[in-house]
């Protein structure tokens, strides 16, 4: 299941982050990867550690507390910190896929990956290239949302990011831990949800809103992992 979720970060927002991240020390990004990602990876990343990671991954984590979609696509468990990324010309990443356990600066941090998050801060003209090319049973789809909005996606799917030809392109990129793991009952999950919220508003009084809602809350019950 891939999920736009839109305006995670209003310009205001976007704009403090990118005079934060424009001002701060990068390092080199394969400080991150795997064995296998670092051969194809190619950009600079924050610290984990640094002040502004921490000061705008917070600020990230409380913006997703209140987004319904996120909630709704998520069903999240636990998050990791968000981490934060520059591309600039030259750089890119290959094709991967996400470890399956990420680890933190701290032991509370070690969570499954089970969706990864993109969440772009530049907007799509201030640099050309850059896309986050994800493949699933449909085959490549090409992602370049505008600033302030982000991208939930398998962290089973194999992706990439196409190399950037001009000007930069910064984004947070983080994992969750879902309390349902499996990806085919979460997008059922979704579904149903995103059906009884139409119908509730459609016709908030219709008689099938309350069975519904009970049947999506007793499959949470049946797939939940806490």
């Amino acid at each position: 299941m891939l999920v736009r979720i839109p305006g995670i970060l209003g310009i205001d927002a976007v704009a403090h982050f990118r005079r934060r991240l424009e001002g701060a020390d990068w390092v080199d990004g394969r400080v991150t990867a795997g064995y296998e990602s670092a051969k194809v990876k190619r950009n600079t990343q924050l610290p984990e550690d640094s002040a502004v990671a921490l000061e705008l991954g917070d600020a990230i984590l409380t913006a997703l507390e209140g987004s319904k979609l996120f909630i709704s696509a998520a069903l999240p468990s636990r998050v990791f910190p968000p981490l934060f990324n520059r591309y600039g010309p030259g750089d890119g990443f290959g094709a991967h896929v996400d470890n399956a356990i990420r680890q933190g600066l701290e032991p509370e941090t070690r969570i499954r990956t089970d969706l990864s998050c993109t969440l772009f801060l530049s907007a799509p003209e201030e640099y050309d290239g850059g896309e986050l090319a994800i493949d699933d049973t449909y085959g490549t789809h090409h992602v370049k949302l505008a600033a302030g909005d982000m991208v939930l996606y398998p962290s089973t799917s194999l992706h990439a990011v196409t190399p950037v030809t001009r000007g930069f392109r910064y984004a947070s990129f983080f994992w969750l831990q879902s309390m349902v793991r499996d990806d085919g009952q979460r997008t059922l999950l979704f579904d149903l949800d995103r059906s009884i919220q139409l119908l509730s508003a459609d016709q908030p009084n219709h008689g099938s809103v309350v069975p519904l809602t009970g049947v999506y809350h007793n499959l949470i019950r049946r797939w939940a992992d806490l």
